[in-house]
């Protein structure tokens, strides 16, 4: 198992009816849906994002609206791999694009382990059986061992550098997706009066190499409200836009905009 305890990083051992304990008693049952709740938190309420966020961003992915990013990021971590990896996706999400790497790459992995901060959504992922491990967790506490990894995927999630770099073997991968400068410009310029681009992070990461740079562009036609919803309710624009801009957005039949993204492949100095 390449999940281990958070609260001591000892090794996790699976005993019947799927109960996890590590050397010094920490426990976590394994829930029906086949994840484990890993994460270190006191904090009630929801974490990550909610149950109408998770089954809008299913039901658009489903829709196969973003299959050519999937697509090429299966691509990327097929030729960087080698025989008996270990990947893990953090911040899995539903788990759309893990299902994808795992069927590309299936023959060479050893072990696929997701997370989200979300327990919809990893109970949605869960249902895919996308991977070989489940876990709610955040990027910030990964429960996995120190240089334990050969590939982490991170598509639209936190970037946590520091917890990368530590379960990442030395040579180990990072592939991060990320909005470019134009993606749902097409989109903001419903909700907006003054839309704007995206600014693109800093692509320099301490302690990694950057190796390369792969830009995705296509034009999105979405031809039903229903594919208008989901696409706007999996994004932060749907609360952090008014009633009005709301409205907008939802009374239209049909949208035209970008999908724009930047896959960036690093690899952890040795």
């Amino acid at each position: 198992m390449l999940f281990v305890c958070p609260k001591c990083k000892g090794k996790l051992n699976i005993y019947d009816g799927g109960t996890a304990k590590c050397d010094k008693g920490h426990s976590y049952d394994k829930s029906r849906y086949g994840y484990y709740n890993l994460l270190l938190s006191e904090r009630g309420g929801v974490h990550g994002d909610n149950k109408e966020m998770v089954l809008a961003r299913r039901e658009f992915l489903s829709a196969n609206f973003y299959k050519p990013l999937s697509e090429k990021i299966a691509d990327i971590i097929f030729a960087l791999i080698d025989n008996g990896a270990n990947i893990l996706d953090a911040g899995c999400g539903e788990g759309y694009y893990t299902e994808n790497v795992r069927a590309k790459c299936k023959e060479k992995c050893a072990n696929i382990a997701v997370f989200d901060i979300s327990k919809d959504a990893v109970r949605e992922a869960a249902k895919r059986k996308c991977a070989d491990e489940y876990a709610v967790a955040g990027s910030y506490h990964m429960p996995v061992a120190d240089e334990s990894i050969d590939l982490v995927l991170n598509t639209f999630s936190p970037l946590a550098r520091d917890e990368v770099f530590r379960v990442l073997k030395p040579g180990g991968c990072f592939v991060m997706a990320i909005p470019a400068s134009e993606h749902l410009f097409g989109l903001k310029a419903k909700i907006y009066d003054t839309p704007y681009k995206n600014e693109v992070m800093d692509k320099t990461l301490d302690g990694f190499s950057l190796v390369l740079e792969d830009e995705l562009k296509y034009p999105l036609k979405l031809n039903t409200q229903g594919d208008i919803r989901a696409l706007f309710m999996m994004t932060p624009y749907a609360y952090r836009t008014n009633e009005i801009g709301r409205n907008r957005v939802l009374s239209l039949s049909e949208l035209e905009c970008d999908a724009h993204f930047l896959i960036l492949t690093y690899r952890k100095e040795k």
